[in-house]
């Protein structure tokens, strides 16, 4: 089994290497410091088995996964005590490592990745994994955007307005349009609800942008954004943000 193990600590990187190479029938053939490093090496190398850190500066795990996408191998997460995560990983059925990482624990983990490889046994995907193992209250922070071959990182705060395009998602930002396969639902469902609303089937807005509201015909408005940018609000839309705005 081909391995690759991602965690920005050296210390516990080369633990883990060392006790990996005591295993038998397991190749660690890259190590990675970061998310960014890790999503390079994974479609570089196309490890079968990959130890990923959660919490590493730049990206974390989940984002590395995400990123990954179709191509993302078994995953085995390791981290320090986070009550969400590891609660979330056990109602996903995913394997997971405290640290310090003990060896009997980790040759469990290691038999268990290769039984699930031989019975290519489905796993959840990267967004609802880190949806679930997201405290209760918080929110997306930031959403992670591969366009025209790099990588966005883009904060929420700098989004105007998402808008749903066949099978994928615009989101606006200033003079850019940065598109995403993802749908409406599951954007909706992890931002704030105090910042974004829904006010169309096809567009969510971000209310630190609105100018104002005009009424565009009967049962139907536009919400003026203050670059003029001109949004259509369906019935349901406009009493969500009429509630909210107050």
């Amino acid at each position: 089994m081909r391995v690759l193990v991602v965690d920005d600590e050296t210390l516990a990187r080369s633990l883990l290497i060392e006790h990996l190479s005591k295993l038998a029938d397991v190749e660690v053939i890259g190590q990675a410091a970061n998310g960014f490093e890790a999503v390079k090496l994974c479609e570089e190398l196309n490890p079968d088995l990959i130890f990923l850190d959660i919490q590493m500066p730049k990206l974390s795990g989940f984002e590395v996964l995400e990123l990954l996408g179709d191509r993302a191998p078994s995953v085995i997460f390791s981290t320090a005590f986070d009550e969400y995560a590891l609660r979330a990983f056990e109602v996903h059925a995913v394997d997971y490592l405290l640290k310090p990482v003990e060896p009997p624990r980790l040759k469990d983990a290691v038999e268990r990745a290769a039984e699930r490889l031989r019975t290519r046994a489905p796993q959840p995907s990267p967004t609802e994994l880190a949806a679930a193992a997201r405290p209760p209250g918080k929110t997306l922070e930031r959403v992670l955007i591969r366009h025209e071959g790099r990588v966005h990182v883009l904060p929420v705060e700098k989004i105007d307005y998402i808008e749903a395009q066949d099978d994928y998602l615009s989101f606006a930002s200033g003079d850019r349009h940065l598109r995403k396969q993802q749908t409406m639902s599951d954007i909706e469902a992890q931002l704030d609800p105090s910042r974004f609303v829904r006010i169309h089937r096809s567009f969510i807005l971000n209310i630190e942008r609105l100018a104002r509201i005009d009424l565009y015909g009967k049962d139907s408005w536009l919400a003026i954004l203050a670059d003029g940018k001109k949004l259509p609000m369906s019935r349901t839309g406009h009493a969500k943000l009429k509630e909210l705005i107050g």
